[in-house]
């Protein structure tokens, strides 16, 4: 997405890329975006990658969209209707520094429903990162709570980072190498 540097409107808070440290970067620096996917922002500002949060668009001069659940069908929802619609959420969670989704990428290794009630469900995922290092993975694994908090019927999400078996780029979907260069 590369595109010219836009001037961050407000002071903004922002975390680094790959750590995951909270910055607070100033009014009035000029920022290159280098990534919009999945509802965040990888800039780049005097020459060090950062994340930030769709909700702080306005920072970057952009319009910051309101965030719609998926679309439920009226009434109980199955379980596997369900599970198409966790999977979904799920390829709306990019890695800052990687244009694919986290499912494509193989991030997500498990994601079980369990049935707390009426038409009611908690949602436990295993995920791993591209690295075990990355300082990102507790922003990763919020991203991904909040998408499935996000569905009606998903009232606890858990989410746990694992680092077994390692990730390897073999874990990509097709697609995913493809896009990357890697096929």
């Amino acid at each position: 997405m590369n595109t010219g540097p836009v001037i961050l409107t407000r002071d903004v808070e922002a975390a680094i890329v790959p750590v995951g440290t909270k910055v607070t970067l100033m009014k009035g620096e000029p920022a290159h975006i280098t990534q919009s996917l999945g509802g965040s922002y990888t800039v780049v500002v005097n020459g060090n990658m950062f994340r930030i949060e769709a909700r702080d668009a306005d920072a970057l001069g952009l319009e910051v969209e309101t965030k719609r659940a998926p679309a439920i069908p009226s009434g109980p929802v199955t379980q596997e209707q369900l599970e198409k619609q966790v999977w979904e959420a799920l390829k709306t969670c990019y890695d800052p520094e990687i244009p694919v989704n986290v499912v494509d990428l193989g991030l997500i290794y498990d994601c079980h429903l369990t049935s707390i009630g009426a038409n009611n469900y908690k949602a436990d995922v295993k995920m791993t990162l591209t690295a075990p290092g990355c300082g990102m993975g507790p922003v990763l694994a919020q991203d991904v709570q909040n998408k499935l908090i996000s569905l009606e019927p998903i009232d606890e999400a858990n989410v746990e980072l694992v680092w077994d078996p390692p990730w390897n780029q073999g874990m990509m979907t097709e697609a995913a190498k493809l896009q990357l260069g890697l096929m």
